[in-house]
């Protein structure tokens, strides 16, 4: 099929699969014009979705949760970095929204269903993988009792073999690992070897007990101007290749610990210090792991930018870099290497693995916990038993949040975690603006929801001080930035590559979908998106209690004497709830809601 009558970009459908037994009932339900200009598509689309589907307060591993893949408009068309789909549900690691993103043919492919959102509910019996096609009559269940325990490459290469398919005709197959099976609340889901892996969208997958989807079809989404498109794509690959995407290209994000060490706001040993010191942090550099192991580059599905850099044939980027080595004390290339290779295996997120591994070892360290866990240390063994729920792994499995109120005895409060996510690289005590970000974001402490380590890393900016009268706009702007680029969906990465951001997302908008969009139109439909995000929180029982960093971050000062305010980080919070046209503890205003048209929506 192609699209809908007057439908460019989208088809105007989605498609609801209900699991039962070892069945699956499918069904196209389509969606009012009006989504698509309200929401766009990708992490907006899916906010809708999970706002409309998931009964409130629904536990995050119940069969009635929806796990949700949403596509956009762009995806499928030349342009560069469009490769991508969002992965929406119910965190069971936060009990919060969690959206994550993923590069990979999957995602092209699973729009050539001829939908623009997968929504799964229910669960299965038996571990089965789902088998979807453009006919309804096409998708089935397949019990595959022999695939628990595999990888999620293991199985992708099972399912491939067997459909015979090359080609177009090769499925695109997204997977869980071990951990997702033994619903490890931040479990992972791989798709064609990339990862959405935040949140624990690979335990609400492996609670409906499906080890693998796969998807083939070959419906396409007419674009309004082709002509148009392919233009802007040539010239917006050529920009892709330019100075503010070398890094990337050359080096990839593991560039950043060098820098970031020297900066001195890279966190080691469980946020204790930021000091690793320049010779080690030069053997976990991407020059030091590549006389270790070998370097290898590539490129995700349809990109021109090519950041995607392997060592030991295992991909490093700078979250697991971090996460994995200097958080956990770790300074052995191979040891790191490892470990990530591990949590692609077993389906792990890698920022959440290292940091509750890390939090685990400074309990050890302390003498609050008498596990053989010191810094330093291999996680390899430590993250099999995680992922297969094994002795202490169990507890471990449940992330950070969770293990220091089991371990009690005055550990939460360096328990590294926000609304239950584990932090990312970036320490808050020297870039303050990142801490407000950190705090407020809607999935809980995170460094893609919100770029506020931009504005802390400019030219002139005392990063060390919390400011209280510009940090809140910056952050709403960082946040909107990125509610766009996840909408649309490009890759964060080009973002230097594009300028004027709103009003070239309009003009994409609009050569590809034929609807006039402006740069005001999307402003107000990224702070839309951002809005239900955080109203589907208050739905689910998030207080501004929620919004706040551990006490380590507010009590205890680094090594060089930077501090972080409880009462700064408090009155920053004020002010972005103002900006954002929430009252004072955090609740949208009825105003707000109408003013970017969302009550209409929430009825």
């Amino acid at each position: 099929m192609t699209s809908a009558p007057g439908t460019f970009g989208n088809f105007g459908r989605i498609l609801v699969v209900s699991l039962a037994g070892g069945a699956a009932r499918c069904e196209h339900v389509a969606l009012a014009p009006e989504v698509y200009r309200d929401f766009i598509g990708g992490v907006g689309l899916a906010a809708y979705l999970l706002w409309r589907y998931a009964p409130a307060g629904v536990e995050p591993l119940a069969p009635e949760a929806p796990l949700i893949f949403s596509f956009s408009p762009l995806l499928g068309t030349p342009l560069t970095t469009t490769a991508k789909l969002a992965l929406v549900c119910k965190s069971p690691l936060t009990g919060r929204l969690n959206d994550g993103l993923s590069s990979s043919r999957f995602a092209l492919v699973a729009k050539r269903l001829g939908v623009d959102a997968l929504v799964i509910r229910g669960a299965l019996d038996t571990l089965s993988a789902l088998h979807l096609a453009p006919a309804l009559s096409g998708c089935r269940v397949e019990r595959c009792p022999e695939l628990a325990g595999r990888s999620p490459e293991e199985v992708t290469e099972y399912l491939v073999d067997r459909s015979g398919g090359t080609g177009r005709e090769r499925p695109g197959v997204a997977a869980i690992g071990l951990a997702g099976e033994r619903l490890v609340r931040y479990a992972s889901v791989s798709n064609d070897g990339r990862h959405a892996g935040r949140g624990g969208s690979g335990a609400v997958m492996g609670s409906k007990r499906l080890k693998a989807i796969t998807v083939r079809g070959d419906a396409r989404a007419e674009v309004f101007a082709p002509e148009r498109v392919h233009e802007r794509a040539r010239a917006l690959a050529k920009r892709s290749l330019g100075a503010s995407t070398d890094k990337y290209r050359l080096l990839g994000t593991a560039a950043n610990l060098e820098t970031f060490q020297r900066l001195r706001i890279l966190p080691v040993r469980n946020f204790q210090g930021v000091t690793l010191g320049r010779g080690r942090a030069r053997k976990l550099s991407p020059r030091g792991l590549a006389e270790a192991a070998g370097h290898l580059r590539a490129s995700c599905q349809g990109c021109t930018i090519g950041c995607d850099h392997r060592y030991g044939g295992t991909r490093i980027e700078y979250e697991t870099q971090f996460a994995l080595g200097p958080l956990c004390g770790v300074e052995e290339p191979a040891r790191l290497i490892g470990a990530a290779r591990l949590c692609d295996a077993l389906g792990l997120d890698t920022i959440s693995a290292g940091g509750t591994i890390a939090f685990a070892m400074e309990c050890a360290e302390r003498g609050l916990v008498d596990w053989p866990l010191r810094f330093g240390d291999d996680p390899g063994p430590w993250l099999r038993r995680v992922a297969a729920r094994e002795g202490v792994g169990d507890m471990m499995a449940e992330g950070t949040r969770r293990l220091a109120a089991a371990i009690g005895q005055g550990s939460a409060r360096f328990a590294c975690h926000v609304k239950g996510l584990e932090l990312p690289g970036y320490e808050p005590r020297a870039m303050q603006t990142m801490a407000l970000g950190l705090i407020v974001a809607t999935r809980g402490a995170d460094h893609n929801r919100s770029g506020a380590y931009q504005a802390d890393l400019r030219p002139g900016v005392d990063r060390y001080r919390a400011d209280v009268e510009r940090a809140p706009a910056r952050v709403v702007e960082t946040e909107d930035h990125a509610a766009l680029l996840d909408s649309l969906i490009l890759c964060k990465f080009l973002r230097g590559a594009i300028p004027k951001p709103w009003i070239e997302g309009a003009e994409l908008l609009a050569m590809v979908t034929g609807h006039p969009h402006d740069a005001e139109s999307l402003r107000r439909a990224a702070r839309r998106i951002v809005c239900l995000r955080h109203r589907y929180n208050l739905r689910e029982g998030w207080s501004a209690d929620e919004d706040q960093l551990p006490a380590r971050f507010v009590e205890e000062p680094l090594e060089d004497g930077a501090r972080l305010a409880r009462a700064d980080l408090l009155a920053m919070r004020a002010g972005y709830y103002r900006a954002r046209g929430y009252d004072e503890r955090g609740h949208v205003l009825s105003e707000t809601l109408e003013a970017l048209g969302l009550d209409r929506w929430l009825s």
